[in-house]
C-alpha cells in the first residue's frame, strides 16, 4: 500500500495540487519520499485518490492526482466513546487505538477523578494535538473520513450529549453502556444495537460512585468485559474490539 496522506482540500483527478506546509513536510522530510513516489491522497470527504508527486523542492510539494477510489473503510456501528479525561500519553494511546477500531466521536470528558485540569486555552492546544493523532491514525488505517472530535465537556453535560450540535448522540443513542468492574452483564447479553452507541469509559481510577449514579439515572447500563480491572486506555479499546467482533464488521 502506498503512504497514505490526508489533505484537507479539494481533490480530483488531474489536478497538480500543492500539498499544505504540515503534509509536505511529512512526506518529503518524515517519509522521506521522492519525487515519481506513489501515495494515496484523501480528504475526509469520502473514498481516495492516486496520485504520484510530481515535484520536491525545500518549500514546495506538488503531487499529481490521479483516479479516485470510492472505497469505505467504515465500521457499520455508529459508537461516540466518551472517555474519561486521563493523562497525555494513555489519552493518546486511547484516541488511536479507537480510531483503528473505527469508532464514529469521540468525546473527551472531564471527571471528577481526571488527573488532567485543562483550562480554555490548554483544553484547545489538546484538542488541535488529538485531531493529529486521528488524522495520523486514519492514514494508518486506512480510513477515509475523520471520526468526530467533540469538544471537551464536564461530566454532567456530556452525560446529556457529547456535542449539543448532534442530535443524533444526544438523545437517539440505541444502546448507552457504561464499563464498571465488578459489575454489569457481558456484551453477549446485549442485542445487536439498530442505531448510535455511546459507551462511557472512566479515567485512571474509574468512575466515582456518584458518576455511575448519574450514568445510570441518564440511560447508561453497565457492561461488563470480564473478570479483570482493565486501565483506563485499554478498558475502551477492548469494548470496541468486542463489538466489531459481536456486531460489527469483524464477524
Amino acid at each position: 500500500m502506498s503512504p497514505r496522506l490526508y489533505c484537507p482540500t479539494s481533490l480530483h483527478n488531474g489536478a497538480v495540487l500543492e500539498l499544505p506546509d504540515a503534509v509536505a513536510h511529512h512526506a518529503a522530510r518524515v517519509l522521506r519520499l521522492r519525487e515519481g513516489d506513489a501515495v494515496t491522497l484523501f480528504n475526509g470527504e469520502g473514498g481516495e485518490f492516486e496520485a504520484r508527486l510530481a515535484r520536491i523542492e525545500p518549500r514546495l510539494v506538488l503531487a499529481r492526482v490521479g483516479t479516485h477510489h470510492a472505497v469505505e473503510r467504515e465500521s457499520p456501528l455508529n459508537v461516540t466513546l466518551l472517555q474519561g479525561l486521563a493523562g497525555a500519553e494513555r489519552m493518546d494511546y486511547v484516541i488511536q487505538k479507537a480510531v483503528e477500531m473505527g469508532v464514529a466521536g469521540i468525546a473527551p470528558v472531564t471527571m471528577v477523578r481526571s488527573v488532567p485540569r485543562l483550562d480554555a486555552a490548554r483544553a484547545a492546544k489538546r484538542a488541535e494535538h488529538w485531531r493529529s493523532v486521528i488524522v495520523a491514525s486514519c492514514e494508518q488505517c486506512g480510513r477515509n473520513r475523520l471520526p468526530l472530535l467533540h469538544p471537551l465537556r464536564d461530566f454532567g453535560a456530556a452525560l446529556v450529549s457529547p456535542d449539543p450540535t448532534d442530535p443524533e448522540v444526544m438523545n437517539g443513542a440505541a444502546l448507552s453502556l457504561v464499563l464498571s468492574p465488578g459489575e454489569g452483564s457481558s456484551l453477549t447479553k446485549f442485542d445487536r444495537p439498530s442505531g448510535a452507541i455511546r459507551l462511557l469509559i472512566g479515567p485512571e481510577g474509574g468512575l466515582s460512585p456518584d458518576e455511575l449514579s448519574a450514568a445510570k439515572r441518564a440511560g447508561f447500563r453497565s457492561a461488563s468485559l470480564g473478570p479483570r480491572v482493565l486501565r483506563t486506555e485499554t478498558a475502551g479499546v477492548a469494548a470496541l474490539a468486542a463489538m466489531n467482533a459481536l456486531w460489527g464488521d469483524w464477524r
